[in-house]
């Protein structure tokens, strides 16, 4: 459950991140840089990442209780 609420403010993060970039930056301008893109990518595995280790736990907690 805590994996999925810190998803929740992430996302809510990104999304107010994203909003304040558009004001900034004049419609000419819109469209994601190479930075932007690996910036994002990075994002995406560490979210990754934390979902494989939260998973990991979890299923070694309940291997634990059944051995």
């Amino acid at each position: 459950m805590h994996t999925f609420a810190a998803l929740i403010i992430l996302n809510g993060y990104v999304a107010g991140a994203r909003r304040r970039v558009r004001e900034r930056v004049p419609d000419a301008e819109l469209g994601a840089t190479t930075l932007e893109l690996v910036i994002i990518t990075l994002g995406l595995i560490a979210v990754a990442t934390v979902l494989v280790v939260a998973i990991t736990a979890a299923v070694q907690r309940r291997v634990d209780q059944i051995t």
